[in-house]
């Protein structure tokens, strides 16, 4: 097994996970099966109970493992699919060693970061590569060198570097570079990083800089000559277009090619399909608009996965689709204004969620895009509200409401299923991951699907009620997609496209393979748009 280690300095949020996905998928054009494993210094067992201000979205992997963004990214690079053992975290470690130690795993011997603690990092790094099947494992250790938290995994990783032969394991530093206000790019950062990283024992074969701007070539010179390393090991990862992007300007530096010369690694294969995918996203000429209202909105990293999707249909169907993110509590606070606001867009998109903040006015969105015949798309919190809307407004159910928002509604059109009741853990009364659903003949799902049988990843605890589905399709809206008594799907037929999903679709949609929902949606969103201008 060949491994790429990845630490960060200067500060976090530089962009680790993206390099680390643009080099795997450099090397996956290659020829060679790639896996990923991201490691998160901070102690909870996983990122399912944070919010989504704190570290962007929740992804959720096809086990049902609530995991860092940065899989996201692995997954949609790499074109694969993890599982909950690929986002390792300090608590996960904790809980481990604690639990062999209760059980007297290690024959009363005093429980120590080293080596036991080390010695489990190290284990699980490697059950996950081995279990793979891949060629090459990319570890990147999240956070910052010099962080407390990330001290025992930087130990382990120096151990691994000791016991595996020179050329199964390499070494990347991804780095901050600022400008003054001259223009002038400023290498010192770089140079302490790499000192502190040394200090702990470990020497980089490549830094990766992150700038505004293209590396300058003293600078290249600088970080060269104080970090010891080639300078034609020093990347410049400047800031791109697109993310997308990334992958092709890594490659014109040839970094793939010195990876695989330091990795002993001979290919003569090359995959093109990435470029080309670029290619055709950087030459679409149509645009459209769309709506997305959410109540996380001041962080976009909160829908990352969903704006990834909305890109992918667009590609697929050579639109830009310009996102505009609104505010669920601004519709609450005017509603008289929806309309107006909300009809100069394309589509309107409502995201998932917890908690009942903002609800009223998702569901505003919801009848605005039903009355007025706008494409919509609604994904899980947004199935619930469409179909509580579609109750009260038109079925004339009024105080229709799910039970997480109103225990005492008259009608719990959205309610926790018997079956799913209970308490265990945060996660306990949730269905995570993957399940599968069966499609109705002739419906839009089974359209846009092109198959009457999908598999697609959940994140929700509530369900839309079944005693009130017979009633619902009565005035027109069809629950085209179940699994046994759970509805998946709530579509309304005579509506340019009216499509909600109780599962998240954006989880498994690809650049070059979109998300059917997704690629339905902006499909949708350019017919409306051509029928405005020829009005």
């Amino acid at each position: 097994m060949k491994y790429i280690v990845v630490t960060g300095g200067v500060m976090s949020g530089l962009g680790k996970g993206i390099t680390i996905a643009s080099i795997g998928r450099n090397l996956k054009n290659k020829g060679y099966k790639v896996t990923s494993i991201k490691i998160d210094p901070y102690i909870n067992i996983d990122a399912g109970t944070m919010s989504p201000y704190q570290h962007g979205e929740v992804f959720v992997l096809k086990d049902g493992g609530e995991v860092d963004l940065d899989l996201g990214n692995y997954e949609r690079f790499l074109d694969t699919e993890l599982t909950r053992d690929h986002n390792l975290t300090t608590g996960k470690v904790y809980q481990e060693v604690i639990a062999k130690e209760r059980r007297g795993d290690y024959l009363g011997k005093t429980v120590q970061i080293i080596p036991h603690i080390t010695n489990e990092i190290k284990n699980k790094i490697r059950k996950v590569a081995a279990r793979s099947g891949a060629d090459i494992c990319l570890v990147e250790i999240g956070g910052t060198v010099g962080d407390i938290e990330s001290m025992p995994f930087l130990e382990a990783v120096r151990q691994m570097h000791r016991e595996e032969p020179p050329e199964n394991i390499v070494f990347i530093h991804v780095t901050l570079v600022m400008e003054d206000l001259q223009g002038e790019q400023k290498t010192k950062p770089s140079q302490h990083s790499v000192k502190e990283l040394r200090a702990l024992g470990l020497s980089p074969d490549v830094i990766v800089t992150r700038s505004r701007t293209p590396l300058q070539e003293s600078a290249k010179e600088k970080i060269a000559l104080f970090c010891d390393v080639s300078q034609e090991l020093v990347i410049s990862a400047h800031d791109a277009d697109d993310i997308y992007e990334v992958p092709l300007e890594i490659e014109k530096q040839g970094l793939t090619t010195k990876l695989m010369q330091r990795l002993q690694l001979n290919s003569e294969v090359e995959d093109e399909g990435w470029k080309n995918m670029v290619v055709r996203m950087k030459e679409v000429k149509e645009e459209v608009d769309l709506a997305i209202v959410g109540k996380y909105t001041n962080l976009e990293d909160s829908y990352l996965s969903i704006l990834e999707a909305v890109k992918h249909g667009g590609i697929e169907n050579a639109c830009r689709v310009n996102i505009n993110m609104i505010e669920a509590e601004v519709l609450e606070n005017d509603p008289a204004g929806v309309d107006k606001l909300l009809l100069q867009y394309d589509g309107v998109l409502i995201p998932g969620g917890f908690g009942g903040r903002g609800t009223e006015g998702k569901m505003l969105a919801i009848k605005c895009a039903r009355e007025n015949n706008l494409p919509f798309l609604g994904i899980c919190l947004g199935m619930q509200l469409a179909v509580i809307e579609f109750a009260r407004d038109v079925v004339k159910l009024d105080g229709a409401n799910s039970t997480e928002f109103d225990e005492d509604t008259p009608y719990p059109v959205i309610d926790i299923l018997p079956e799913q009741s209970g308490v265990a853990d945060m996660g306990g009364t949730m269905r995570l991951g993957d399940y599968e659903a069966i499609l109705k003949e002739g419906s839009i799902a089974a359209d846009i699907y092109g198959t009457s049988y999908i598999v697609e990843r959940h994140r929700h605890r509530y369900e839309v009620n079944p005693e009130f589905v017979d009633r619902l399709e009565s005035f027109g809206m069809v629950f085209s997609g179940k699994n046994k008594n759970r509805m998946e799907i709530a579509e309304i037929p005579d509506k340019r496209f009216f499509f909600a999903s109780q599962f998240h679709p954006e989880f498994r949609s690809r650049p070059g393979r979109p998300s059917p929902p997704f690629k339905g949606l902006v499909k949708a969103m350019c017919k409306y748009r051509k029928e405005k201008e020829r009005q």
